[in-house]
C-alpha cells in the first residue's frame, strides 16, 4: 500500500511579511518577516522536502521526476500545483501574472500563474485589490503611466473564509492583516505595476510597468462565483472552483469521514481542528500528498482541510 507523503515547508522573509506563521502554526520560521510557507512545492525556488515513510529526505521534484507512478503518471515535465500560506503584514505590491503563452515566450519556459486564494484570516475593516477600474486597454496604460493609482485600483471588501479565484491578467493584491491559503499553478512570474514607492534595502523594489500593461486584462471581468456547499452529518463539502488547473475543496469534518479521492493525486492541508487520517495524527499547519490509487483516507476529529487536484 503507498503511503501518505508528509512535507516539510520552505519559508521566505518579505518585505511585508510578519510571524504569524509561528503564532498560528507553530512552525520554525526564520524570522519575523516571515511571508510565505511554500507549503506543497517542486518548484526550483522552494522545493520541499518528504518528512515521513520510504521517501524521507527525497524532494518533491525527485518524487515527481523518479516514481511517476504516485501521481498517476500525470502528464507534465513539472509537479503542476503550489501550496502556499501568505502572512501580510503589510501590503504587498500591487501585481498581476501572466499566462501561460506570454511566460513561455518572455519566460525562459515558465509556466503562467492562475491562483486562488481562501481567506484564512483577516482584520476586520480588511479589503483586497481585485481588479481595476480602467474602461479600456488605453484607459489602462494612460492610468499606469499617469500613477493614477487612486482611480485606477479597485477594492473590495473581505472577511475569514472568502474565495477568489485570480486568473492571468487580473490585477490583484493582498492588503496588510490577511493571511491566506494560495493554490496556484508552479510558478514564480509576479509583475509588479506599483509598490507604494516602498524602499528595499535602500533602493525601489523592481517593477514591471510594460510587462504589466502587456498583461492586465481591460476592461475587469469579475469571476462569476459557482460555489458549492454539500452537508452531511459527518461533513461539509465546499466547492470552490474547477478550473483547467485545479479544482478546491474545502472539507469540514466533525467525528468519522471516510472519502477515496479519485484524482491523480490531492493536495491536503489542514486549516483549523486536530484529528488524524488513517490512525496518523494531524494538527493544524500539516500538509500532506494522497498518491495515486491510495485508497480510502478515514478522517477522525474535529479538522477543516483544504483539498486541491490538478
Amino acid at each position: 500500500m503507498s503511503e501518505l507523503l508528509f512535507l516539510k515547508p520552505v519559508f521566505k522573509q518579505m518585505i511585508w511579511g510578519g510571524n504569524r506563521m509561528r503564532s498560528e502554526y507553530g512552525y520554525d520560521i526564520p524570522g519575523d518577516d516571515t511571508g510565505e510557507c511554500w507549503a506543497i512545492s517542486a518548484h526550483p525556488n522552494g522545493d520541499c522536502v518528504i518528512e515521513n515513510g520510504t521517501y524521507a529526505g527525497k524532494k518533491l521534484s525527485e518524487l515527481w521526476t523518479e516514481q511517476k507512478q504516485l501521481f498517476g503518471n500525470y502528464d507534465s515535465d513539472r509537479y503542476p500545483l503550489l501550496i502556499k500560506i501568505i502572512d501580510a503584514k503589510a501590503d504587498l505590491s500591487i501585481q498581476v501574472h501572466p499566462d501561460d503563452e506570454y511566460a513561455k515566450v518572455h519566460e525562459n519556459g515558465s509556466l503562467g500563474k492562475t491562483e486562488c486564494w481562501y481567506i484564512l484570516d483577516c482584520d476586520e475593516d480588511a479589503t483586497i485589490v481585485i481588479g481595476h477600474n480602467a474602461k479600456s486597454h488605453e484607459e489602462m496604460e494612460e492610468m499606469i503611466r499617469g500613477k493614477r493609482w487612486k482611480e485606477f485600483i479597485r477594492e473590495i471588501p473581505i472577511k475569514k473564509g472568502d474565495f477568489f479565484q485570480i486568473n492571468p491578467g487580473c490585477l490583484h493584491a493582498i492588503k496588510g492583516g490577511t493571511l491566506i491559503l494560495e493554490t496556484q499553478q508552479n510558478s514564480d512570474i509576479t509583475y509588479r505595476v506599483y509598490d507604494y514607492d516602498r524602499l528595499s534595502n535602500g533602493k525601489p523594489r523592481e517593477l514591471h510597468v510594460q510587462q504589466s500593461i502587456d498583461t492586465i486584462k481591460a476592461p475587469f471581468e469579475a469571476n462569476s462565483s459557482d460555489i458549492q456547499v454539500t452537508e452531511s452529518e459527518q461533513v461539509t463539502k465546499t466547492h470552490f472552483v474547477t478550473c483547467p488547473y485545479y479544482s478546491v475543496d474545502k472539507y469540514d469534518i466533525h467525528g468519522t469521514w471516510s472519502n477515496e479521492f479519485k484524482g491523480y493525486f490531492t493536495n491536503v492541508s489542514v486549516l483549523e481542528g486536530e484529528g488524524s487520517v488513517n490512525g496518523i495524527p494531524l494538527e493544524k499547519g500539516q500538509h500532506f500528498i494522497i498518491p495515486n490509487q491510495y485508497g480510502t483516507c478515514e478522517f477522525k476529529g474535529n479538522l477543516s482541510i483544504i483539498c486541491s487536484e490538478p
